[in-house]
């Protein structure tokens, strides 16, 4: 996507408040990226990412900038955290597997995007399907005024399909005799073998045995859609476009960066964290990872590592590991205005969330603006006793003054429920003074 720096800045500032340094840096390594790509093809092999290291607090922005500009952009991006990964020898997760997570990615990614190309035509196909079978077809030889009536009948019928009125009539379709769903658990290591598995088995059709079932037009149309979809969808054009991108455009935040960086040995059988940074150096550099879907190249994937480094520094990692991310800006702590602004000046904030979840039960939520300063006061009172976990506080907060309103909402339906300074302290002064009592429930 053609931005400019500052306009990407400025799509940013209407979802993460301050931070302006972190923005800025991580701008200026996409507009990079599409800088590279304009200039001859000898020099963009030459031209190598700026890799970003991002120093601060948990809870002040640094995923989250990543995060939104990966998705506005269409880039694969996946977020992976340092201290899962082990030394190789170990057991556990090795550090290319977050090269597989972010081919996974891409190809998810650019799944979505063709379906997304080709989803008038999918629907063509699928309304004529189920059309064909309510409206009998025309015998040979029908006479004008058959013709009329059988063209009459069929544009309604194809009305009352568009519109959802037909969507409880059950129709017969045909279905492959094995259709199933497979269902993946996203905590487990990726398994890239039974993704290519799944692929093919959807993408090839190789379930040729039809059977023929009777379903709501409703569920017909779901059906029909993923049929038409796996016979137009190209995988190995889904596969080349996904390497090409996350070779070119792919971004890993590699998150927990601090926790690695510690020079100690471990003990006994334990992964050293200096061997995990080691593992992970070719992979930052630039080399080649086999993948199920061929062959990655990381020379130009952007690396943005994160960390709090209260404890460690980054001259605690290793000297090599240090200069492959040039790029080094440190975010701010949040202060009581800019968790303020975060509840008030964001889209899609926290308060705009509650509200349209609590209108669902047809409860109207207000929020006067000296609660909303009260939310914003008590977050950082909680994060000063406590540990401070910066914009997520503003989760637990608001969750503990609205939960009773939230629990009892089918009661007050149709009601106006207004969120006052005087609520927001009966629920949380008790709490916020006593520091273990914020400790466990804030």
């Amino acid at each position: 996507m053609d931005m400019t720096p500052k306009q990407i800045v400025a799509y940013l500032d209407d979802y993460i408040i301050g931070q302006k340094n972190a923005k800025k840096t991580i701008a200026l390594a996409l507009r990079n990226r599409y800088r590279r790509m304009k200039v001859e093809p000898k020099l963009q092999e030459e031209i190598m990412p700026k890799n970003i290291l991002m120093i601060g607090s948990t809870g002040v922005g640094k995923t989250e900038i990543a995060r939104r500009l990966a998705k506005m952009m269409g880039l694969p991006f996946v977020k992976v955290e340092a201290s899962k990964y082990t030394e190789v020898g170990f057991v556990g997760r090795d550090v290319e597997s977050m090269i597989r997570d972010l081919v996974h990615e891409g190809i998810n990614l650019v799944t979505r995007e063709f379906e997304e190309k080709i989803k008038d035509k999918i629907d063509d196909e699928v309304n004529k399907k189920i059309v064909e079978k309510l409206v009998p077809p025309l015998p040979e030889g029908a006479s004008e005024s058959a013709k009329e009536s059988f063209i009459k009948t069929y544009n309604t019928m194809e009305k009352k399909l568009l519109d959802g009125t037909l969507d409880d009539k059950k129709i017969e379709i045909e279905l492959p005799k094995k259709t199933h769903v497979e269902i993946i658990d996203s905590s487990m290591p990726f398994d890239m073998s039974s993704m290519q598995e799944s692929l093919n088995k959807m993408l090839g059709g190789l379930n040729k045995d039809m059977i023929k079932k009777e379903v709501s037009i409703k569920d017909a149309k779901i059906l029909l859609r993923g049929l038409a979809s796996e016979s137009l969808l190209d995988l190995e054009a889904i596969k080349i476009e996904a390497l090409k991108r996350c070779e070119n455009g792919g971004i890993i935040f590699l998150d927990e960066i601090d926790k690695i960086a510690s020079g100690k040995k471990a003990n006994g059988q334990d992964p050293s964290k200096e061997g995990v940074q080691r593992d992970l150096l070719p992979i930052v550099e630039g080399s080649s990872v086999q993948t199920k879907f061929g062959q990655i190249k990381t020379d130009h994937i952007l690396f943005i590592a994160a960390g709090a480094f209260h404890v460690s520094k980054p001259s605690d990692l290793i000297p090599e590991l240090q200069g492959r991310f040039p790029l080094r800006v440190e975010l701010e702590s949040l202060d009581e205005e800019a968790l303020y602004k975060i509840l008030t000046n964001t889209k899609n904030s926290l308060l705009r969330q509650y509200k349209a979840l609590l209108e669902v039960e047809g409860v109207e939520l207000e929020f006067d603006d000296e609660a909303i300063r009260a939310f914003a006061k008590y977050s950082v009172t909680a994060n000063e006793k406590t540990e401070d976990i910066g914009a997520r506080r503003l989760h637990t907060v608001i969750e503990k003054v609205i939960e009773d309103i939230s629990f009892e909402a089918d009661e007050k339906s149709g009601e106006k429920v207004v969120i006052t300074k005087e609520l927001v302290a009966s629920k949380l002064d008790d709490i916020v003074d006593n520091v273990d009592t914020a400790r466990y429930i804030l």
